[in-house]
């Protein structure tokens, strides 16, 4: 559905403006990497890694402008550039400029700060709970405040720019302070982020692990490398630069693959997406996919109100609890659709995967009218489904009856004509009855065993006793054993159908009735032949002649009655007959 929407519409003018602004912004970054590289003094041992740093700055670059492109409302691409930004400007320490060593002396572990807001936001760009905000706060704090002691009261000659006293002891204690509130904000950070990910779904937890993961391991390790590579491990200080780069370097490749997995919502296409329901009249099809594929969330659903029930229902017609008022489960939100005051709809979302409940509220303003007549749409199917439920219970309810009236006249009436031919019988042999009496006593009994025939007749046209019985494969096979023409029958399972439903079987049975004297009275054909077959939930009916053909389902009210009983049931009717080919009536009826 988006890729239709991707051919159907333009690029509008802003969606232009702002990728040319992110093209810029990476010949921005490109520029700014090779400015870098030239500052940087690449003789000795340490050049090669020096060299790292404006790649890795790059990989953060392009890595923030991929999530900004698609999520422009979305602060994960600001935090991810700034990130780099922050990387840049903390190694402009490496430069032989006094002025920007002095910068990098101020932003030399701000990256360490920006990484754990990262943490504390992705994949909604936004900071969740009052514990995720503090604990930010302290990183900027410890990367940014805790760090001035380090370069105004360090070593004269490291940033002279800077210093205001020679006082190693002072910036000794600020750099055992800096270190305590940096583990305490990491050792939070990390616990905070194990529950988010234990509290999450399967298909969450694929999206935050890598990040998650990485992301922890990283804060944690960084802070204490230079001890641990240099102090227990003996590397080079040029080897734990190479590794430590390394690991900065792969966090936005950590976002990345996390963004990839479903991490990390769409939402830069929502004006084009508006622009292509009212070109391409995508709204007379459910919008919930094409939503779902613009905000990045999968388990997105769409509902549409319907006022007679005061409830939302889905696609369908069917009840569902969605709403701004109805209670949703944990990381599950819903918004409302509106057009002009009234209510038409609410699209329900993964709060930890579409974070701005505002970019929700926009895309449903955008698809209201399209969401408005997807409502009126469900309105109808709910109409349809309710009334087609009417016509079974009617439908059950008439050959209930007709099996009530078949018993009656099978138990009363036909009985009681027995017995009354009986006793007429007896009357005509009484000895010493004249021979007139006599005659008109067999005479009754012959006109009451004509009238007990009539009735049966008329019990099995009202309902078969062989189909209440026996039911519709006994009752179809003594159907084409008297009839006058060669029949032949096919059942399939031969052994029966099982139970049933009783309207299903009276339908089935009253279509091949009906047809097959039709293809008497009417097909003047020399054989016929009959098909029953259950295939998973759908009994098949078929019958065929060998007749004139020429029949056509409205050519009498039979067919048409039938037509309707199989509607009634949500089955099918198929109709064949071309002139001098015969007729092949084939009828589905769902069994479910």
């Amino acid at each position: 559905m988006i890729g239709d929407m991707h051919a159907a519409v333009h690029r509008s003018p802003l969606v232009r403006s702002f990728r040319r602004s992110l093209v810029a912004v990476l010949g921005g970054g490109v520029l700014l990497a090779v400015l870098l590289a030239a500052l940087t003094p690449l003789d000795g041992s340490a050049g090669p890694v020096l060299l790292l740093l404006p790649a890795v700055f790059l990989v953060y670059v392009g890595t923030g402008l991929i999530a900004w492109r698609r999520r422009p409302s979305n602060a994960m691409g600001t935090l991810i550039v700034g990130a780099g930004a922050a990387m840049y400007l903390g190694n402009l320490w490496n430069t032989e400029i006094p002025l920007l060593e002095s910068i990098g002396a101020v932003c030399s572990t701000l990256l360490l700060g920006v990484v754990v807001h990262l943490l504390h936001a992705f994949p909604s760009g936004r900071l969740h709970g009052r514990i995720s905000v503090i604990t930010v706060a302290a990183g900027y704090f410890a990367a940014v405040i805790l760090q001035a002691p380090q370069y105004l009261f360090g070593p004269r000659g490291s940033t002279p720019m800077l210093i205001v006293a020679d006082l190693p002891q002072a910036a000794a204690v600020g750099l055992s302070v800096q270190r305590v509130v940096g583990a305490a904000v990491m050792l939070v950070t990390a616990v905070l982020l194990a529950r988010r990910w234990f509290d999450a779904d399967p298909r969450q937890r694929r999206a935050l692990g890598p990040v998650y993961s990485y992301g922890t391991l990283v804060v944690v390790f960084f802070p204490f490398s230079a001890a641990l590579l240099e102090g227990t491990f003996g590397l080079p200080p040029a080897a734990r630069g190479f590794l430590q780069f390394a690991a900065l370097g792969g966090i936005p490749v950590a976002f990345a693959l996390g963004m990839l997995l479903g991490g990390f919502a769409k939402s830069g296409e929502i004006e084009e997406l508006g622009t292509w329901f009212g070109v391409s009249g995508a709204g007379r099809q459910d919008v919930s996919p094409a939503l779902a594929a613009t905000l990045g969330d999968p388990s997105l659903r769409v509902s549409y109100w319907a006022a007679e029930r005061e409830a939302y229902v889905d696609a369908g017609g069917r009840t569902v609890r969605d709403g701004p008022d109805a209670p949703q489960p944990p990381g599950r939100e819903s918004v409302g659709i509106d057009i002009d005051g009234a209510r038409v709809g609410a699209i329900t979302y993964d709060s930890s995967l579409v974070g701005d409940p505002e970019l929700v509220q926009t895309a449903g303003r955008v698809v209201a009218i399209a969401v408005d007549r997807e409502r009126l749409t469900a309105e109808l199917r709910a109409s349809h489904l309710a009334l087609q439920r009417s016509r079974e219970r009617l439908v059950n309810a008439i050959d209930l009856e007709r099996r009530r009236i078949a018993q009656d006249l099978h138990d009363g009436i036909q009985m009681r004509l027995v017995l009354l031919a009986l006793e007429a019988q007896q009357l005509g042999s009484i000895p010493g009855t004249g021979a007139e009496t006599t005659s008109r006593a067999t005479a009754l009994r012959r006109d009451i065993d004509a009238a007990a025939a009539d009735l049966r007749q008329l019990v099995h046209n009202v309902m078969p006793a062989g189909l209440v019985e026996h039911g519709l494969w006994a009752a179809v096979e003594d159907l084409t054993d008297r009839m006058p023409i060669p029949t032949r029958l096919t059942m399939s399972p031969k052994s029966g159908a099982g139970t049933l439903p009783s309207a299903v079987e009276s339908t089935a049975y009253f279509v091949v009735a009906e047809a097959l004297t039709n293809t008497v009275k009417h097909a003047g054909a020399g054989s016929a032949a009959v098909e029953l077959a259950l295939d998973g939930d759908v009994l098949r009916v078929e019958v065929s002649d060998d007749g004139v053909g020429t029949a056509a389902p409205n050519s009498g009210a039979g067919l048409r009655g039938l037509a309707d009983r199989v509607d009634v049931l949500d089955g099918r009717v198929r109709l064949r007959s071309e002139p001098g080919q015969g007729t092949h009536l084939t009828v589905e009826l769902p069994c479910a």
